[in-house]
This record gives C-alpha cells, sequence and structure tokens, in this order.
C-alpha cells in the first residue's frame, strides 16, 4: 500500500510538472494556450503512446524490448504493401495484418529470449535489426506516396472525431486518439482485473516467487511479448496513416526515446511496477519539451539535455522506492 501511495504521489508530481510547464509556455508565448496546440500534441504523440503502454507491459514483467519500431514498421509496410499490390482498401485489413505480424515477431523474441537464455536487451536489440533486414530483403524496399496508398489510411490520417471553429480556423481532435484510448482501457483490464496481469507484476517483482505461486514465467513473457508486437503493428499503421506515405526506413532508431518516456512515466526498469497514466504523462513530458523550446526562445538542442535531466531524476527516484521497498519487506541489497 505504501509503494502504491508513492506511485501515485510520483505521478501526481509529474502532473503538477506538466501543468506548470504548460502555464509558462503560455505566458511566454500565447499561442500555446489554444486548442489547436492540444489536438497537435495529442496527434503527434499518438503512436508513441501506442508502443509505450506495450513496452510498460513488457518492462512490468521484467524484460525490455527495442525492435517494437521495427515490428511496427515490418507490419504496417507489409500489410499496406499487400493491399497496394491486391487492390485492397479496406482499413481493418491493414489492423489486422499488421497485427498478426506484430504478434508472430513478438512471439519470436520471447522464444529467442527462453532459448537462449540471454538478456532481453541483447536478444531484442538483435532482432531489431533481424526483423527490418528480413523486410528490405524479401518484401520491398521502395517508398510509396499518398497518390499509391490506400484512401482508407489518409482518410483516418486525416480524420477528426470533433472540430472546433474559432478566429483562426478549424481545428479537431484526431480519429488517432481512438486506438490510445481503446489500447489504455485494454490493457488496464489485463494488468488489474486479470489473473495474466497478476502474474505479470509477479514476474517482474521475483520470478521464482512467481513460479511457486503457480504462475508460468516462460507463458508471461510469451504474452507479453506478443502483445507489445500487436500493439506496435496497430502504431504503424496509425503512422503511416498520418504521415499518408510509406517509407521502408522510417521508425527505426526512436526507440530509445520511447524508453525514456516509459521510465520518466515511473516505469521501475528492475520491473514488478508500472502504470498506464504514468507513461502518459511521460510521453507527454517529452513531446512538450520538443514542440515548446522553441516557443520560450531555445533551440532544439536543448532537447535531449531536458529529457536526460529528467530521466536521470526518475530512475533515482524508482530506484529509491525500491530500496524502500525491500526493507520494508526485510530484503537488504548492495
Amino acid at each position: 500500500m505504501a509503494t502504491k501511495k508513492k506511485s501515485d504521489s510520483y505521478q501526481r508530481i509529474l502532473l503538477i510538472i506538466v501543468v506548470l510547464y504548460s502555464v509558462f509556455v503560455g505566458i511566454k508565448n500565447a499561442q500555446f494556450l489554444q486548442l489547436q496546440t492540444i489536438f497537435d500534441i495529442t496527434k503527434t504523440s499518438s503512436t508513441t503512446m501506442i508502443v509505450a503502454i506495450g513496452l510498460l507491459v513488457v518492462m512490468i514483467s521484467g524484460g525490455i524490448d527495442v525492435s517494437f519500431m521495427s515490428i511496427a514498421l515490418f507490419g504496417s509496410y507489409t500489410s499496406i504493401f499487400i493491399m497496394i499490390q491486391a487492390g485492397i482498401n479496406n482499413l481493418f485489413f491493414a489492423f489486422i495484418v499488421s497485427m498478426f505480424i506484430g504478434i508472430v515477431l513478438g512471439i519470436i523474441n520471447s522464444l529467442l529470449i527462453n532459448w537462449l537464455k540471454l538478456p532481453p536487451f541483447i536478444i531484442t536489440l538483435g532482432t531489431q535489426n533481424l526483423f527490418h533486414g528480413i523486410m528490405t530483403t524479401f518484401i520491398s524496399d521502395q517508398s510509396f506516396g499518398s497518390g499509391v496508398l490506400p484512401s482508407c489510411l489518409s482518410k483516418f490520417g486525416r480524420g477528426t472525431i470533433f472540430k472546433v471553429s474559432n478566429q483562426i480556423g478549424t481545428s479537431g481532435l484526431t480519429l488517432s486518439f481512438i486506438p490510445v484510448l481503446l489500447v489504455a482501457i485494454l490493457t488496464y483490464f489485463i494488468l488489474n482485473k486479470t489473473m495474466i496481469g497478476r502474474g505479470i507484476v509477479a514476474v517482474g517483482n521475483n520470478e521464482e516467487s512467481a513460479r511457486r505461486a503457480g504462475f508460468n514465467p516462460f507463458l508471461i513473457r510469451l504474452f507479453v511479448y506478443a502483445y507489445s508486437g500487436a500493439l506496435a503493428g496497430i502504431m504503424g499503421i496509425v503512422y503511416a496513416a498520418q504521415v499518408n506515405a510509406l517509407y521502408p526506413n522510417k521508425m527505426v532508431g526512436e526507440e530509445l526515446m520511447v524508453v525514456a518516456a516509459v521510465v520518466i512515466g515511473g516505469t521501475r526498469i528492475t520491473g514488478g511496477e508500472g502504470k498506464i497514466f504514468g507513461v502518459v504523462l511521460g510521453v507527454l513530458i517529452i513531446y512538450l519539451l520538443n514542440s515548446t523550446l522553441i516557443l520560450i526562445g531555445l533551440s532544439s538542442s536543448w532537447n535531449n539535455l531536458f529529457v536526460g535531466v529528467i530521466l536521470v531524476i526518475a530512475v533515482a527516484i524508482t530506484s529509491y522506492q525500491a530500496r524502500q521497498k525491500n526493507r520494508s519487506h526485510l530484503i537488504f541489497m548492495d
């Protein structure tokens, strides 16, 4: 209970930081305090939030995954490539095929981790390049513009849930918000209302204790990496719809920023603890910095400095909370 309260207080601090920083930027530049800004940040951060939630589940189980961007690219590129070649114009088809590919690649990650008995970071770092190489070698390495892509993608990318008119013009909440909301609700239900969710937390806290409690660590890992792959597949389609183009080298290389967002959100690196709301706040902090530094008179080069400082502080806080929890359970570690 004490750990939960500390986790909640940490997220409240993050929320206060987001609010205070937004007010500060608004004072420096009044254009920031507009609905259009909120809608723009929601749209640009929606793809990151989807894969960050998938990574959250993996990290709670005590694992790590840096191949999710390659999986997102592999799934979305392959499904859309099939649609272009076969003349299919169905958004549901794109999501289903991309998710299926993501699940298969996630299962491959899990099986390699279990078979080779190597750290998940090493395995997924290898599969990151492996998956991308397979895609560009055996499927295609062509880029496709908006004139070639199925029209259902551009309609989804441009679509809005509702629109608001003001003196500047019309702005709206992107349809990309719907997948984020559905993913967040489903993940919350899995983590908090199901036995497999308890198993994920148990394995992340102590694998041997989880095994004695009746959980199968192998099946837990199989699920979390498959689930992360499925969410990566969703993210890939959303991203392609937003940019209204298909590139064979996009997204790959942005993994560490997503990991940073999840850790900033309060997810414990060693596993066993993490919350969806914290991840959302972590992503928002990074995107706020990305989009607002220029508004307060700073160059974009300051972004990495601020993110790095926040990341170090977040790791220090979560590590301190873990030590306090260990002491409360009479577990003393160096």
